[in-house]
């Protein structure tokens, strides 16, 4: 398709350019003008029908978005802003610099301007910095077809039109009613008749995190917002939600890896930059792990004596680490879709308990007979390796899986209690065991 796109610019054939482009998906056609070269941006989308320009605006990344907003003119910045949502004008602010967003703002109208104004003020990661404003709304007392004309009227410039919401003459929520509803109920039924009252909904000011975890747990298509008195403000559509999921786990597999999250793309940061998100980590996890060799050293006296132990030091460190690795994982994972709480904290760790148990004596028992067999050690350090192994199997496994829940509690993230940091923790006790039995069952 990019090659398509350049062939049509070189013969000038702008018409075949323009029919192509309108047959084609918006978020297709801005993955097109992430490949292109920067000076052929404003021609291509000049050629793009007014409405199509407008989606595709928002399905851009922002670098993209930045530069063709210094090459609009005033109108043609002011066509593209009258065609975007609210929400979707202000995610495009929010990522753009000063001077960027002063002109984007002098370009809208004041209705627009103030309800911008209205949403910048929430916090960052509140449901009400998600919401948009354009919804369809109706009274309890209209008809069905008294709503169908409502709808035609106003929901042209609304996000969304299947999901319409009942309010008073103060705004206050009062129900919901699908266009479902509206297409297998008579002309003449009242809206309170058949609307909805049983409404999930969501605060101005809950966590944007809390929000997308409704829209999964409920199968929402959109979602209302309300304020402290019920009064509805907004809604928050699934697209929005989906988007807000996607960042999460983007940042939980950054933090779970040891990596400061980030909301640039891998290929549009640079060297350095990616270097200050992870040195930070790298150097914290260095350092930690200096305890090891503290302690490998302190023991030098042992090791002395039994030398073949050093070399079994990797197998339980790695072994340990894993494990952990597999409890926190399970658990984060849990504590995010809200399957575990804190109250289940006793029943999980009896739960890891087991499960440590039955795999510490499982790989115990296989490593034993490896290492008369095969390593020909003699019994006694073969006993050594295999109770080390199960008891630094058992305290990796409590230690992967409270650490995630004991975060959550302290609300913190627990995917910062993720494999990195739990391996070093691990690592250091798997040592302080190994050793400790090595001095009780040898005598050392």
């Amino acid at each position: 398709m990019y090659e398509k796109v350049l062939a049509y610019l070189e013969e000038k054939n702008y018409s075949a350019l323009k029919e192509m482009l309108s047959e084609m998906n918006e978020a297709d056609i801005a993955a097109v003008f992430e490949d292109l070269p920067q000076e052929k941006l404003p021609l291509v989308y000049r050629i793009l029908p007014k409405e199509l320009a407008a989606e595709v605006f928002v399905n851009m990344e922002s670098d993209t978005q930045e530069f063709l907003i210094h090459a609009f003119s005033d109108n043609e910045l002011r066509e593209v802003l009258d065609e975007l949502y609210v929400d979707d004008a202000v995610d495009i602010i929010e990522e753009m610099p000063a001077t960027v967003v002063k002109r984007i703002l002098q370009h809208t109208d004041p209705e627009t301007r103030k309800s911008i104004n209205e949403i910048l003020q929430y916090p960052e990661d509140s449901a009400g910095s998600l919401m948009t404003i354009e919804y369809v709304d109706l009274k309890k007392y209209m008809t069905v077809d008294d709503a169908f004309t409502r709808i035609r009227r106003t929901g042209v410039d609304k996000e969304t039109i299947y999901i319409c919401y009942v309010t008073d003459e103060n705004r206050k929520l009062l129900g919901i009613v699908t266009v479902k509803d509206l297409l297998l109920s008579e002309k003449s039924e009242k809206i309170f008749e058949i609307m909805d009252t049983n409404i999930i909904s969501t605060t101005t000011l809950e966590d944007k995190e809390v929000v997308a975890e409704k829209f999964q747990k409920y199968d929402l298509l959109a979602l209302p917002v309300v304020d402290r008195e019920n009064r509805l403000v907004g809604i928050i559509t699934i697209d929005d939600a989906m988007d807000v999921l996607q960042d999460e786990n983007t940042e939980d597999f950054e933090k779970m890896a040891a990596i400061t999250p980030t909301d640039k793309p891998y290929l549009k940061m640079s060297v350095f930059d990616i270097w200050k998100k992870r040195f930070p980590w790298l150097l914290l996890l260095m350092v930690s792990a200096t305890f090891t060799s503290k302690i490998i050293q302190s023991s030098e006296e042992a090791l002395q004596a039994y030398v073949v132990l050093t070399a079994y030091i990797p197998m339980l460190m790695g072994t340990g680490g894993n494990c952990g690795g597999q409890s926190s994982t399970t658990i984060i994972r849990g504590l995010s879709l809200g399957e575990i709480e804190f109250r289940d904290t006793l029943q999980v760790i009896w739960k890891e308990f087991r499960v440590s148990f039955l795999c510490g004596i499982t790989l115990a028992v296989v490593n034993f007979g490896r290492l008369l067999w095969m390593d020909r050690v003699s019994v006694l350090v073969a006993g050594v390796v295999s109770v080390s192994m199960i008891l630094t199997i058992i305290l990796a496994k409590f230690i992967g899986c409270s650490l995630p829940i004991l975060a959550k509690k302290l609300h913190l993230d627990p995917a910062v209690m993720a494999n990195p940091f739990i391996t070093t923790i691990v690592d250091v006790m798997s040592l302080l065991i190994y050793f400790r039995v090595a001095s009780l069952m040898l005598h050392i």
